[in-house]
C-alpha cells in the first residue's frame, strides 16, 4: 500500500514540474525586450488570445493565431525566423511555446506578463 502512494506523489509531482518549468530552447522575454524586437522586421510575432481579446486589446506586429488553432497553422510560419508569441498573462503563449518546439521551431521568445504588463 505505501509503495503506491510512493509512486502515485511521484506522478503528481513529475506532472507539475513538466507543467511548470519553462520550455527547454524558450527564451522568457520582458515587455522591453519585445517591445525592442518589434524594430526588426525579421522576427514572427504570434499573438495566442482568443479573436475577441485581440480585437479589443492588441499590438503592433502581432498577428492573432489563437492558441485552440495554432498546431494546424504553423505550416504558415517560418522555421528559421525567430518567433516572439504572447498572450494574456504568459500562461497561453508558454503552451503555444511548447506546441511551436515540438513543430521544429527552434528559436522562440515567450512575453512575460503578456498584455496584462504591457504598460
Amino acid at each position: 500500500m505505501e509503495f503506491i502512494q510512493i509512486i502515485i506523489l511521484v506522478l503528481v509531482i513529475a506532472f507539475f514540474i513538466t507543467r511548470f518549468l519553462p520550455v527547454k530552447g524558450v527564451m522568457n522575454i520582458s515587455i522591453e525586450e519585445a517591445k525592442d524586437k518589434s524594430k526588426d522586421g525579421n522576427i514572427q510575432f504570434i499573438d495566442v488570445r482568443t479573436p475577441g481579446e485581440f480585437k479589443a486589446n492588441h499590438k503592433k506586429p502581432f498577428t492573432n493565431i489563437p492558441l485552440s488553432s495554432l498546431a494546424n497553422k504553423t505550416d504558415s510560419l517560418d522555421k528559421e525566423k525567430e518567433i516572439v508569441v504572447i498572450c494574456q498573462s504568459g500562461m497561453r503563449s508558454m503552451k503555444a511555446a511548447k506546441i511551436l518546439k515540438k513543430q521544429g521551431f527552434q528559436k522562440i521568445s515567450n512575453v512575460k506578463g503578456g498584455m496584462s504588463a504591457w504598460v
